[in-house]
Formats: C-alpha cells, structure tokens, sequence
C-alpha cells in the first residue's frame, strides 16, 4: 500500500492537506478535479452546467481509471465515491483516507457552491449531499480522520499517525 487516497465532501480539505500531506512524506500529489479539467479542457462547473451531472459522473469515472500512480497522494472530487470501477481502481494498492467536517463547517468553507463545480441537484442542501455520500465515504474508508478544528499541519500528523501501520 504505497498510494493515499483523499475522500470526503467538497471543503473537506483534501487538495490542501494533499499537497502537504504528499510534501511531508515525500510522495507525488494529484488532485483528479485537475485531471478532469485537462482531460475535458473546462471547469468543472462548465461541465455541470453545460452538459449535466451524469456526463460530469462519466468525465470523472474517466479521470480516476486513467491514473496511473505510485507513491502518491491523491485528492479526489467529492463525488468520485459515486465510480464503484473508479475506487476499485484508486484502492488498489491505496489506502482510503475519508477527511471529515461537520455540516456547519462545510456550509462556511462551502460559500461558493455555485460556482465550485460539485456534483449536486438544483436546490440541494449541503445536509443533503452529506446523507447522500456519506455511506459511501464510509464503505470505501480504510480510516477516517476528522479535520474539524484542527489545522492543516495537524490534519496532516493525524493522518500519518493512523495510517503508520496500514503502510
């Protein structure tokens, strides 16, 4: 197991603690919203609203089996728990890291839902999205970390010290 896969809902802070998460112990990042954007040459927010939700779910299943890696930390879209062939293929030789926040935190970190390319219905709430996804984070996570009122630096240390034994 030498790759480390980010999940959680958008805000929970996987790109960020990604990047120092992967500076720390050495390893590659990649950040798979990134990937999408090259491979489709939009946003993703342009692609939510230009062709739906299903075409972006198949751009990002598209992303996360098309990555070849090795010692690298990966940050996923808050979404791609919905690709069973897409975390089949990151969790292979992966471990799981599902990145938590309460509802309230994400609701302020999340003030740009509009415009931040999440994979979410018309109207729907950020507790909705949450309910939705979490059973899934769940299922995949091989450990669960709570971001909540700690720094990235800290997130960073929890993640190592409860992944020690699985690498």
């Amino acid at each position: 197991m030498n790759n480390i896969i980010l999940i959680g809902m958008p805000g929970a802070g996987k790109s960020t603690i990604g990047v120092l998460l992967a500076k720390s112990m050495g390893y590659n990042f990649l950040d798979t919203d990134l990937i999408i954007q090259s491979q489709q040459k939009k946003k993703l927010q342009e692609i939510i609203d230009e062709e739906g939700i299903d075409v972006f779910l198949k751009c990002e299943e598209r992303a996360l089996t098309s990555i070849d890696f090795d010692c690298t930390v990966v940050a996923t879209g808050g979404s791609a728990i919905f690709s069973e062939r897409g975390m089949k293929h990151l969790k292979n030789g992966g471990i799981c890291v599902y990145l938590t926040v309460s509802e309230q935190e994400l609701v302020k970190r999340l003030s740009n839902i509009k415009t931040r390319g999440i994979a979410c219905r018309k109207g729907e709430t950020v507790a909705e999205i949450i309910e939705e996804r979490r059973a899934y984070y769940e299922k995949y996570a091989d450990v669960t970390v709570n971001c909540e009122n700690a720094t990235a630096e800290q997130t960073v240390e929890k993640i190592i010290e409860s992944i020690s034994s699985l690498i």
